[in-house]
């Protein structure tokens, strides 16, 4: 062994540190995609197996041949070793040899037989399950779920069976893998130690696959069986709306059965109620929490809140400086200070309507990052402005102090992005004008005012300053990529767009966001095989709705519609508002 060693070097004496860095668990991916193990970043051996030189030799021959290309072999050798050495890490490196060569089916087959030597590993149970669900397989999880349950500590069940639907985030089938976890699950309903929890997490599953009324039913059917259970109503919370009363209903029916309930549950309710402008109902929960259990820091911030908003001045103060007393205690420093932050601007707020401005600035000046004071009173903004109260909205903005040059900046962009969150592009367009004259050596500022022209329609202009950006900041990219993108997405002048996103991608190459600029104009371009290769490579790198729209646009002309279908639905669930992605599928004339 010694001559073995001194043959290969530094190479063999580094395999137990390579181990720790390889041995991760492999993801569960798209069913578009197989999942993907980390690549290797040195040789692997387990220092626990008891190797012989020639087993050694062989998983040092594994790592080395998947390294150069050549993966089926290095995946024959590693689980062969496996087997011979029934090691939990070498079937997991033989396994992500496979993934990591997108070979599903032989990635399956080494978790499985990892399973089978060690029928009693979560890990190779979880693996297995990982890989059907990526490979579509859901009907053959059914086994692999009960196993998952199964193999769990009896003390750690209930949260194992409400979180089995995350298996399936991917899974391009919701419907049929919510029927397959229900029959997974079949023991588990009945049983009086874990019903509640089985039915929270089919319920979870319908609520993917749509099916909301099942979703209810599935909550009633926990709430039967476990008055008590938290989970259910939580899920209930997560469905309130006014267009399905009964899961508010059901979010009661659990507070009526449980006088003190946890806090955290009354207030997830009473911020359900304060986003369906319920403000009345809101303050009764608050002050549940407040009076079941006072020193809950974040309840007494909250109705403090919506004290000052009803205008009960002496009540908001009570409960304000009552949080900030409690904030103040807590050692572990566990409240942000955003909160804190959020505190002091409401009480600067409260004695400012007493017109006690002295202590109104002492409250501000207690704010020490200017930039949570603006987050504090945009939040608020932002409501306002939901509410159709635009003006007040603004003006709640421009009344925050300025205490140099940067505070007046950040308030600008504060109104600036509020405007723009309410589509009101003009007025936030002429806004980042002044702010262009008053901060002239900052570059982004013009750029932001330049993607608010092209909202506008006003190409010219939007094309003249992203030039003067890159004039002012030549290493800018975002301004390349963004008139590059512009030009591409209105078909012309596609040689100069190519240039110029590829210019952008000479300062930042990895990004996903121009790389997929560069595949919108090689789709342009007709150049669809390029395209296709390039967005498969962005939306990997970074799933997002918008590369998820042309991805699936150059899908969709090459004719794999079932998997164009399967990328906009996943960009769907990413960000259904993407402007990008339902215009591509009104376009398309294409219904999800």
């Amino acid at each position: 062994m010694k001559q073995f060693l001194c043959v290969f070097g530094a190479l063999c004496l580094s395999l137990p540190a390579a181990l720790a860095q390889t041995a991760q668990p492999a993801p569960a991916l798209p069913p578009a995609a197989l999942p993907q193990a980390p690549a290797a970043a040195q040789v692997v051996a387990p220092p626990s197996s008891d190797l012989d030189a020639e087993l050694f030799y062989q998983v040092l021959i594994g790592e080395i041949t998947a390294r150069q290309g050549d993966a089926p072999t290095g995946f024959s050798l590693m689980l062969n070793a496996a087997r011979q050495t029934n090691d939990a890490q070498l079937y997991q490196r033989a396994a992500d040899i496979a993934l990591q060569s997108r070979s599903g089916d032989a990635a399956l087959q080494a978790a499985r037989a990892w399973r089978q030597a060690q029928p009693t590993s979560r890990e190779a149970n979880r693996y297995v399950l990982q890989i059907l669900v990526a490979l579509n397989k859901i009907t053959e999880t059914t086994e692999p779920l009960r196993t998952e349950v199964r193999l769990t500590p009896v003390a750690e069940q209930l949260m194992v069976i409400t979180n089995l639907p995350r298996f399936f985030a991917r899974a391009s089938d919701k419907k049929l893998a919510a029927g397959v976890l229900e029959t997974a699950l079949a023991d588990d309903l009945k049983a009086p130690a874990t019903s509640a929890a089985a039915w929270t997490a089919v319920g979870r599953m319908r609520v993917a696959a749509g099916e909301l009324p099942g979703a209810l039913e599935a909550i009633e059917r926990a709430q039967a069986l476990d008055p008590r259970a938290e989970a259910p109503a939580l899920l209930a919370l997560e469905l309130m709306d006014p267009k399905l009363p009964r899961a508010e209903s059901l979010a009661q029916k659990y507070l009526q059965g449980n006088a003190v309930a946890r806090p955290e549950f009354r207030m997830a309710y009473a911020r359900a109620l304060l986003d369906a402008q319920r403000y009345t109902e809101a303050s009764v929960q608050l002050q549940a929490v407040t009076r079941d259990k006072p020193d809950y820091p974040e309840g007494w911030l909250v109705l403090g809140s919506l004290q000052l908003q009803d205008n009960q001045l002496a009540m908001a103060q009570t409960s304000l400086l009552r949080y900030v007393e409690l904030a103040g205690r807590d050692e572990e420093q566990t409240q942000t200070s955003r909160g804190l932050s959020q505190a002091y601007l409401s009480l600067a707020q409260v004695a400012e309507k007493r017109k006690d401005f002295a202590a109104a600035e002492s409250w501000l000046n207690k704010i020490p990052d200017a930039q949570e004071l603006v987050q504090a009173q945009t939040r608020r903004a932002s409501l306002l402005a939901k509410q159709g109260k635009l003006t007040e909205a603004r003006q709640l903005i421009r009344q925050l102090p300025e205490r140099n040059p940067e505070d007046k900046r950040i308030k600008l962009l504060a109104e600036v992005n509020l405007l723009r969150e309410q589509k009101d592009y003009r007025s936030a367009y002429d806004l980042l004008a002044q702010a262009v004259t008053q901060f002239p050596d900052e570059p982004e500022l013009l750029y932001d005012q330049a993607m608010l022209a092209e909202k506008l329609d006003l190409l010219p202009e939007m094309e003249r300053m992203l030039r003067q950006v890159v004039q002012r900041k030549p290493d800018y990219h975002h301004a390349y990529n963004a008139l590059g993108y512009s030009l591409a997405d209105r078909n012309v002048r596609l040689p100069e767009a190519k240039e110029l996103i590829q210019k952008a991608l000479t300062y930042a190459p990895e990004d996903p966001f121009i790389r997929d600029s560069l595949g919108w104009v090689e789709f342009r371009l007709g150049n669809k095989a390029e395209a296709l290769k390039i967005f498969e490579a962005a939306y990997k790198a970074k799933p997002d709705a918008e590369i998820a729209a042309h991805f699936g646009e150059v899908l969709w002309s090459m004719g794999q519609r079932d998997k164009a279908m399967v990328i906009w639905k996943e960009g769907k669930l990413l960000n259904a508002d993407n402007e990008t992605l339902l215009e591509t599928l009104k376009r398309l004339r294409v219904r999800l």
